[in-house]
């Protein structure tokens, strides 16, 4: 036991007296926290603005611009130029120019004589959109149309038989920072403990350490549990750095429970460790275990949902991306943190986990070399 307990204080005085080590574990996770939280701080909010153009300048189209730029939903300006207009809308400076004809009275008019118009047509507006941005300008388009809708309904003394009662219910009103600080943490711990273990296994491997270490009393389970130990104390104590960091600094907080936050932790910690041992046996030199690594955990930053909704991912990449451990690792915490969810709803998150952490050590132990 006294083996153990020295090899796991060893080991976490390597980690502390490696400067690069604290750094690229634990501040560089917090510095693109704090990043990416800074540009992202609003949430999801989405900025759409215009200008609206009246040509005609009757008492109808002054109370159809009155609409427009009257409601918030669109931040739309009034406008006179035509041409600066739509050069601005070219260049991007905004989604939509509003036309109102000149005519837009007179035909207002002539429609609102007859119900229905006699001759089938009725008053219009052009809407210019851009279409390299098609998305955002759809969202503008479709509040236009409900403004248009409702001028429409007011001047035909339009009376709905159908309407809908809306019932609000408590939201959790959740920001990016609060999808982004459990996706820090899972890539926290996948980068220390896959990256990091097929390094430092690889680097002992060629400098002789391992092969001094099994020529003493030492048993390879000894070396490992220590191993598994100091990387555990470590992991468990940035993670909670970083969710500290993140309450100060942004207001997140965990809803759920911390010990099966942790528990989740200690789970990701060893899949990704498991992994980081069967790199280390298979690359030859500390060099080549680098390149392995990366070639593996970069692709799961993004394959995983650290940044983006693993919904918005492809179709034909969702069968493997729900086979990934960091996909799991990342559903987990974000669940337990943002909703409160308990292990009776996360119990296929804790299995798949399990899964990979058993599977990956039984590979390990038979590609793991001491020399």
């Amino acid at each position: 036991m006294s083996a153990y307990w020295q090899l796991t204080l060893a080991q976490l005085k390597l980690f502390i007296r490696n400067r690069q080590v604290i750094f690229w574990s634990l501040m560089f996770p917090i510095f693109f926290m704090v990043m990416l939280g800074s540009f992202f701080s609003n949430g999801n909010s989405i900025s759409l603005s215009g200008q609206v153009i009246d040509q005609d300048n009757s008492a109808e189209s002054q109370a159809l611009l009155q609409a427009f730029t009257g409601q918030t939903a669109l931040e739309l300006k009034s406008a006179d130029n035509e041409d600066k207009a739509l050069d601005s809308l070219k260049k991007g400076d905004q989604q939509l120019v509003i036309i109102i004809p000149q005519g837009y009275g007179q035909a207002l008019a002539v429609t609102s004589a007859a119900t229905p118009n006699a001759n089938g047509t009725a008053a219009q507006v052009v809407a210019y959109y851009d279409e390299t941005n098609a998305a955002l300008s759809q969202i503008g388009l479709t509040v236009v149309a409900q403004i248009v809708d409702g001028v429409s309904k007011q001047l035909t003394h339009y009376v709905p038989v159908v309407t809908v009662q809306n019932q609000g219910v408590q939201s959790l009103n959740l920001k990016y920072i609060d999808f982004l600080v459990p996706g820090i943490v899972a890539m926290m711990i996948m980068s220390n403990n896959l990256n990091g273990v097929a390094g430092q296994i690889a680097s002992w491997r060629e400098r002789g350490i391992l092969r001094r270490m099994q020529s003493t009393p030492l048993a390879a389970s000894t070396f490992i549990a220590a191993q598994i130990t100091a990387r555990l104390m470590l992991n468990g104590l940035q993670a909670v750095i970083v969710l500290l960091v993140g309450s100060l600094i942004f207001g997140t907080q965990v809803n759920g429970s911390w010990a099966l936050l942790l528990l989740f932790v200690v789970l990701g910690t060893l899949a990704f460790m498991a992994i980081g041992f069967i790199i280390a046996g298979l690359a030859k030199t500390p060099e080549s275990a680098g390149p392995i690594a990366g070639f593996i955990s970069f692709p799961l930053l993004f394959l995983g949902g650290v940044f983006f909704p693993i919904k918005n991912m492809p179709e034909f990449l969702q069968p493997l991306i729900k086979l990934i451990p960091i996909t799991h690792l990342t559903n987990a915490l974000r669940q337990v943190m943002n909703v409160g969810a308990d292990l009776t709803a996360l119990w296929p998150e804790a299995t798949i986990l399990g899964g990979w952490l058993i599977v990956a050590f039984v590979v390990a132990s038979f590609t793991f070399k001491w020399e």
